[in-house]
């Protein structure tokens, strides 16, 4: 087995730009995984690994890890595969994949989140994440989300990316009109109480950032709008707290 042992070599720096420019992400439609959960959630979806990384000092650790992926294992000195992670202490695994492709048909979803401008990485990733323990296969991004493909959305996400679908950069207020169904647009205050919203039928998420939540060019598009009560008195939830609040409710009478 080869060791790579170079920071240098032309595939650890397209690497490194893989797990740090979006660009070259979307440019490539490539990303990289790393860590031992993530890749092997990954196998478990049924994922082809285009590449399998290891680290010299975890190669034989993965060794049953690597066989299952059908792939041999390109081999990285330890400071070199330092030099492509994202995390301060990496286990010493990461995988190049194809990114899916986003070209869904949102007509035929039964549930969707719609995400305006939520920047935050790991609010993203969190959001997925409940989207999908909460059985909502379609997630649309609008411009000024967080890169979904990104190693902190990844890491939020725990896996969930694999069971969904995911647009972004999308024109939101395009989507919402082909997705036709109810539109529910979360807002802190003056909106039917969540508890007492009729959440039936074909659901639609739609959530903003913190702070300045949704536009109202956009809000102006739901069906309704729905507050989530709270007697304790905070001014506003998290918006990924929020967001598990409100896939919860929607599945209670399921």
């Amino acid at each position: 087995m080869s060791l790579i042992a170079s920071r240098d070599n032309p595939r650890v720096r397209r690497w490194r730009e893989l797990a740090r420019d979006g660009r070259q992400r979307r440019k490539e439609k490539r990303a990289i995984l790393e860590g031992e959960h993530l890749v092997a959630a990954f196998l478990e979806a049924g994922g082809k690994v285009r590449e399998l990384i290891l680290s010299q000092s975890a190669a034989a650790r993965f060794g049953a890890l690597a066989r299952r992926s059908g792939k041999p294992a390109v081999v990285l000195a330890d400071p070199v595969f330092k030099a492509i992670a994202d995390t301060g202490t990496p286990t010493g695994i990461a995988a190049e994949i194809a990114l899916p492709a986003a070209d869904f048909d949102l007509k035929r979803a039964n549930t969707c989140v719609f995400l305006e401008g939520v920047q935050d990485a790991g609010n993203v990733g969190t959001i997925l994440r409940s989207a999908a323990a909460f059985g909502i296969r379609h997630a649309v991004l609008g411009p000024g989300c967080a890169d979904a493909w990104s190693p902190k959305v990844l890491r939020a996400g725990m896996g969930a990316h694999f069971s969904l679908a995911i647009a972004e950069r999308a024109d939101l207020a395009a989507a919402i009109a082909e997705f036709a169904g109810k539109t529910v647009c979360a807002v802190p205050r003056g909106g039917v109480s969540l508890t007492a919203a009729d959440l039936s039928g074909r659901v639609g998420w739609l959530l903003g950032a913190e702070g300045q939540g949704v536009s109202e060019t956009l809000a102006a598009r739901a069906s309704l709008r729905v507050t989530i009560p709270m007697p304790g008195g905070a001014e506003s939830l998290n918006v990924a707290a929020a967001a598990a609040i409100c896939f919860y409710e929607a599945t209670r009478g399921v």
